[in-house]
């Protein structure tokens, strides 16, 4: 109910400002100032990367080769029987000590569990826990309750498909050393980018994700989990008291109270963790309304606490202000858009004020295309015009998949009941695809031989 009251005044409080001023003042302007304002942030966040990588050419870090804290991977697996053991197979292949494994079935209704106990069996290092089919769902419940079986002063997750290189975590620890590090992110990559058009355009998205990410741990902002590849101090997970059950987004919200808490979360982009891009349309979009849900219900929720928190450093609550202008500025674009179409059909405004609406919606575009090719160049290491395409196809895809989905949260928070819907991601679906693929061409290729055979004889 609080949240939906909270989203409830922030909607009205900007449809009256946007309705009554459009009479006095240009609302554009005002568009154009919070656009002016993310342009200004971004230039300042990519201005300190560069400040601090050259620091770092000129001061290289040290690095403690005596810091080696205890690490337990945790892995999720909810039915995952087709990738799971890869999975497990890829990180026992971690070139790092000291390390277990923890892998959770919960309450699969395939060979998941009976996958898992296998594993268990054939490699040491490996512990398999069986969640009872009455357990709370959600992957924040299934982290609370693998946690009483970890050993680790540091808690990796990872996502059922994920896939990691051998010194994956000699780039990953040095982060989360310092004193006031409650957590490192990895960047992540998807690794069957060339799939599909979809599949490119979500590795763009994480591109342009990592440039972000970046940018606000080179002023250390507000550094974001993204559930897949994240390292957590154990001594900060008990500080906050654990993953929130009640959460739809796991990552978001732990990082939300970790800044609450005075904790700092840094990125790592030289640690990457790879995982299965979605290849369809619409579970891609029940992935990202669950991700856009959480965001802004996480935003919703702890508003107080994060404008009332004594543990927040002030640099962290000002880039966490301007990562949500990124949220208001759809709802304002839209709600600037309807409300002079109104006008312009009610004869109370000119339609030249409507056009430079869409004019501002233009420059949105650019500013969307601008970030994507500079993020593609330089993490993405593609041609000058391979990332000219690729951003101008990305950005396409941002609207498609983002604006609509804006609308949609914003209605479900307010007039909808909340669930505690996942929207799972189903993995493994690439490997099917392939071995469908295999299945027809010798299929195809049978034919061919029995045509040939018919003809000789």
């Amino acid at each position: 109910m609080k949240e939906r009251v909270l989203l409830f005044i922030i909607v009205f409080g900007l449809g009256v400002f946007i309705y009554i001023f459009q009479s006095y003042f240009n609302t554009v302007w005002g568009l154009a100032f919070l656009i002016a304002a993310m342009v200004l942030y971004a230039l300042f966040t990519n201005l300190a990367y560069k400040i601090k990588s050259r620091n770092l050419q000129k001061y290289p870090q040290n690095i403690n080769e005596n810091y080696k804290p205890f690490v337990s991977v945790m892995i999720p697996a909810h039915n995952e029987e087709s990738v799971i053991g890869q999975t497990v197979e890829n990180i026992l292949n971690i070139d790092y000590e000291p390390f277990e494994i923890i892998v959770i079935d919960d309450r699969s209704s395939d060979n998941t569990a009976s996958v898992i106990k296998d594993l268990e069996k054939r490699y040491e290092k490996v512990t398999a826990v069986i969640r009872s089919k009455d357990a709370f769902p959600g992957k924040s419940a299934v982290l609370n309750d693998a946690l009483k079986y970890t050993k680790g002063e540091a808690i990796l997750v990872f996502d059922a498909d994920a896939r990691v290189e051998p010194d994956f975590l000699k780039k990953l620890i040095p982060a989360l050393e310092p004193e006031d590090v409650g957590a490192v992110q990895a960047r992540k990559v998807i690794r069957n980018k060339d799939e599909n058009i979809l599949t490119r355009c979500q590795n763009n998205e994480m591109t342009l994700d990592t440039h972000f990410q970046v940018g606000r741990d080179s002023v250390k902002g507000a550094v974001e989990l993204r559930g897949n590849g994240e390292l957590i101090k154990r001594e900060a997970i008990d500080d906050i008291g654990g993953w929130n059950n009640y959460t739809i987004t796991d990552d978001l919200d732990m990082s939300t109270r970790l800044h609450i808490k005075g904790w700092d979360v840094r990125f790592c982009k030289d640690a990457v963790v790879y995982e299965e891009g979605i290849m369809y349309l619409w579970p891609l979009y029940r992935q990202r309304r669950r991700w856009l849900e959480g965001t802004i219900r996480r935003y919703l929720e702890y508003a107080g606490d994060v404008l009332t928190s004594k543990d927040m450093p002030l640099r962290v609550s000002l880039d966490l202000v301007a990562y949500v202008s990124q949220f208001i500025m759809p709802a304002w674009f839209i709600m600037e858009i309807v409300i002079r179409g109104f006008k312009v059909l009610a004869k109370d405004a000119s339609p030249h004020m409507l056009y430079s609406s869409l004019i501002i919606g233009c420059v949105i575009g650019v500013g969307f295309f601008v970030a994507a090719r500079y993020s593609l160049r330089r993490y993405g290491n593609l041609t000058r015009l391979d990332a000219f395409n690729q951003a101008f196809e990305t950005t396409i895809y941002l609207f498609i998949i983002w604006f609509p989905l804006v609308l949609f949260i914003g209605f479900k928070i307010l007039f909808m009941k909340k669930d505690m819907n996942w929207g799972k991601t189903a993995h493994g679906l690439v490997q099917r695809e392939h071995a469908i693929q295999k299945a027809k061409e010798k299929i195809r290729n049978a034919k061919e031989e029995l045509k040939k055979l018919l003809l000789t004889k």
